[in-house]
């Protein structure tokens, strides 16, 4: 794949993981609606204790994705990937939009979707793409250090992000780790998916919780 191809390839599957998750997908709900869910239950203490549960509880349905879709199947994406993968991306991504409507952000922001996007490849990840970027993170929350960025800026980021999704998809992809054993194939695709979505979800509170 050429570089120009691989650039405009990443942005897109960068605007579709955004796109879908934040608006929902059958049978996945909006970020918002899974936000509200949790928001109007009064057995939680506070915001924190929501978005804890909402990360146990997304994790369970991400083990179950990566079983079902790990046994074989492609998604409708921009790009080729397993089926397994583009349902994390998926789950996850919506899991950390709703994590950042519980504490208050839009997540069809544009500033709100880029940390999203962040949040997929973890800190390490994240921390490196804003600071090579010019942006210093510091003991701000990554949102607000973000504020003052332009659009070009935000649009270069998104790209980053889904030429890392696209590195990695592709790596997961290649291990085939379904085809000799599908029922194994699928339960270790499905452990693996449910680690990334504690991980994910946990990058996703760091950066959008207040304070």
């Amino acid at each position: 794949m050429e570089l120009k191809d691989l650039r405009r390839d990443a942005l897109k599957l960068a605007d579709w993981i955004t796109d879908r998750s934040i608006a929902g997908v059958s049978p996945l709900s909006s970020a918002a609606d899974l936000a509200e869910r949790y928001r109007i239950d009064a057995g939680f203490a506070d915001d924190d204790k929501r978005v804890d549960a909402l990360i146990r509880w997304e994790t369970t349905k991400n083990f179950t994705a990566g079983f079902i879709t790990g046994l074989g199947g492609v998604l409708t994406l921009p790009i080729t990937v397993p089926g397994s993968v583009a349902a994390s991306w998926l789950i996850q991504a919506r899991m950390a939009a709703a994590i950042a409507s519980i504490y208050g952000h839009d997540p069809r922001s544009d500033r709100v979707r880029t940390v999203v996007l962040l949040a997929l490849v973890g800190d390490a990840s994240a921390s490196k793409l804003l600071k090579g970027a010019g942006i210093a993170l510091g003991r701000q929350a990554a949102l607000r250090a973000i504020e003052r960025v332009g659009g070009r800026t935000l649009t270069e980021l998104n790209r980053e992000v889904g030429t890392q999704l696209i590195a990695k998809g592709t790596v997961k992809g290649a291990r085939g780790v379904g085809k000799l054993v599908p029922i194994a194939g699928g339960v270790v695709s499905g452990a693996f998916d449910a680690v990334s979505c504690q991980v994910v979800g946990r990058c996703a509170k760091r950066m959008f919780r207040p304070g």
